[in-house]
């Protein structure tokens, strides 16, 4: 078992890795999601940028200039809202009031008080939509809702990659213990998706778990597949995506492989996240600029990979972190802005260690 104070290394650097990695995919998340891979490349390229190693350049009169400047590399001041983050924090603050007991219910209740219903997308608006319909008034104050809850995640999205970007926590705080990480994984996914949206989910937590335990890259990806169907298409994305990187190959066989699905499915971006995270195994920077620049969702991947990385333990480097200089906003009820220090003190006091 991981010692506390290397526990609290590797949870730093997994807030560090997660915040950084998710800064550094949001300014090209709505051209790489709108209008495709090639435009990404194509904006890197104007950008004068062959590999992405820093953070994504300013360019003037682009979509990226006009939607998230304050993201773009020399404008950073600090972590500007995200979805990616408001989860992560939405976790920690689930397990601090309601422990690893806690229920889909729970997960329900502590989204309508603290999560604006404006921050969610996809399967988490349809959830929180027949939520606001039909859980009845006394639902958020602990009342049984007013419909089975299941039915919140009979929707059109729920393959698609939300729960996944919901799910890192439950692996940081169990380290060692990837079987109750996915568990705590599926419970939350539980609330909006389904099959593969719940294993997406599960995989990304219990390979954190197994990482915050001491594990290597390789390891965590074998332990967490074995905690999805062996038959399922999350398996055969992480397998495919290994395989890959493995190879020394680009993204190219990944795109021709998922051409056609939605940019923000869990199954084709996880095989990116498996692809970088084995790509850039000895290299954070690699890690997450191959997997932002392979497109895609693009800061969801680079979060989710960052995080991962930052398990490992090992330093971030100072260009990726100093920018933001530990401050974490979120769009959160009551919430704002938070301290880096304050967040890993708050998960290593609710660790299962």
């Amino acid at each position: 078992m991981t010692a506390v104070g290397d526990l609290e290394t590797r949870l730093r650097n997994a807030w560090l890795g997660r915040i950084s990695g998710c800064m550094l995919g949001k300014p090209v998340e709505i051209l790489s999601m709108r209008d495709g891979h090639a435009a990404l490349a194509d904006y890197l390229a104007s950008a004068g940028v062959d590999q992405l190693r820093d953070y994504v350049p300013l360019v003037p009169d682009t979509l990226v200039a006009r939607l998230f400047p304050e993201t773009c590399l020399g404008q950073i001041s600090c972590a500007i809202p995200d979805d990616d983050i408001n989860y992560t924090v939405l976790a920690l603050m689930l397990i601090e009031q309601r422990g690893i007991d806690f229920t889909t219910a729970d997960v329900a209740r502590t989204w309508l008080t603290l999560l604006p219903g404006g921050m969610t997308f996809t399967a988490e608006r349809e959830a929180y939509v027949r939520l606001l319909g039909d859980a009845g008034t006394g639902f958020t104050f602990g009342a049984p809702p007013a419909f089975d809850l299941s039915e919140c995640s009979d929707n059109s999205f729920n393959d698609w990659i939300g729960a996944q970007i919901r799910a890192d926590l439950y692996g940081w705080i169990a380290p060692g213990r990837p079987d109750l990480a996915a568990d705590l994984a599926a419970r939350d996914a539980n609330l909006s998706h389904r099959g593969e949206g719940v294993y997406g989910a599960q995989f990304v937590a219990a390979a954190g778990a197994c990482l915050a335990g001491g594990g290597e890259i390789d390891e965590a990806i074998e332990v967490a597949l074995s905690t999805l169907p062996a038959d399922s298409a999350c398996a055969s994305a992480v397998d495919l995506g290994r395989r890959v990187a493995v190879a020394g190959d680009g993204p190219a066989e990944i795109h021709r492989t998922y051409e056609g699905m939605s940019p923000v499915h869990t199954v084709n971006n996880l095989a990116l996240v498996a692809w970088g995270l084995v790509r850039g195994a000895d290299d954070f920077s690699t890690a997450i600029g191959d997997t932002v620049a392979a497109g895609w969702d693009t800061d969801c991947n680079g979060a989710t990979v960052g995080a991962l990385w930052g398990l490992t333990g090992r330093p971030i480097p100072e260009h990726w972190t100093g920018p933001w200089d530990g401050r974490v906003q979120t769009s959160l009820a009551g919430v704002g802005e938070l301290q880096l220090d304050d967040l890993v003190r708050r998960t290593l006091v609710v660790c299962q260690i």
